[in-house]
C-alpha cells in the first residue's frame, strides 16, 4: 500500500455537511471517478463515507478521518481515540489525526492517540500538523506520515498561506518520515513541485472535488 501511494496523487473526496453531496453514495461515486482517472489514494471523512468508498473500491488505499465539531475544542480532525476507532472499523487503511499541541476533548494528547491507534488498531497514522515543532513531535510519537494539512489553519499559523514550499523543504530535510503535502494545492504544476521537493505524495481536495466552494467562488464575481 505504501508503495502504491509513493510519488502519487491522493484525492480528498469530501463535502460540507450542509451540501447535497454529503452522502455516502455520492462521495463514493466521486471517489470512483477520481480513481478511474488515475488517483492512487483517497482521503475520506466520516465512517459512513469511508465504508461506502471501501465497499466500492476495496483495493484503493484510504486515509480516513472524522471531523467532529462542537466538542468544545478547536481540534476537529479525529480528535479522540474513539473517533479513530470508528474510522478504523469503517475500513480506513491510514488514520489521519490532528497532531497539534492544542487541547482536545477527553484530555487526550495526540501522542497517546497515535500510540493507541498503532498498538490497539494496528493501523498507520497520518499526523496532520501545522508547524515544524509539531511535525517533529508527531514523528517522535510514532506517526507514519506527516501531512501539512493544518499549516495556515490553526491559531498560530492563521496568517500563513498554504502551500508553503519553503515549509515543505524544511520538513523534508528535518523529518525522516514520509511527508504528504496537503492544503492549498490548486494546480498540477504545484503537485509536481511538491513531489520534486521530496514529498512522498500530494493530497488535493477543493481544486478537484470541492464543487460547493468552487461554485461559490465563481458566483461571487458575477
Amino acid at each position: 500500500m505504501i508503495e502504491t501511494l509513493q510519488s502519487s496523487l491522493i484525492i480528498s473526496c469530501q463535502a460540507p455537511s450542509d451540501s447535497p453531496l454529503h452522502n455516502p453514495d455520492i462521495i463514493s461515486a466521486i471517489a470512483k471517478a477520481c480513481v478511474n482517472q488515475g488517483a492512487k489514494g483517497l482521503r475520506i471523512d466520516s465512517p459512513s463515507h469511508i465504508r461506502a468508498v471501501k465497499q466500492l473500491l476495496p483495493d484503493i488505499p484510504v486515509i480516513g478521518l472524522w471531523k467532529q465539531m462542537g466538542l468544545n475544542s478547536s481540534v476537529y480532525i479525529t480528535p479522540r481515540f474513539m473517533d479513530a476507532l470508528a474510522v478504523s472499523e469503517a475500513g480506513a487503511d491510514i488514520i489521519a489525526i490532528d497532531a497539534t499541541q492544542r487541547s482536545r476533548p477527553h484530555g487526550e494528547t495526540f501522542a497517546e492517540i497515535i500510540t493507541q491507534i498503532k498498538e490497539k488498531l494496528g493501523k498507520l497514522v497520518m499526523a496532520d500538523i501545522d508547524t515544524l515543532e509539531n511535525a517533529i513531535a508527531a514523528s517522535n510519537a510514532g506517526a507514519d506520515f506527516i501531512g501539512t494539512t493544518l499549516y495556515g489553519y490553526t491559531e498560530i499559523t492563521q496568517d500563513l498561506i498554504p502551500p508553503s514550499f519553503e515549509f515543505i523543504e524544511k520538513l523534508v530535510k528535518t523529518i525522516d518520515k514520509p511527508i504528504i503535502c496537503e492544503g492549498g494545492i490548486k494546480t498540477p504544476e504545484e503537485v509536481r513541485k511538491a513531489l520534486d521537493l521530496g514529498c512522498f505524495s500530494v493530497v488535493v481536495g477543493t481544486a478537484i472535488t470541492g464543487i460547493d466552494l468552487l461554485a461559490q467562488k465563481f458566483v461571487k464575481i458575477t
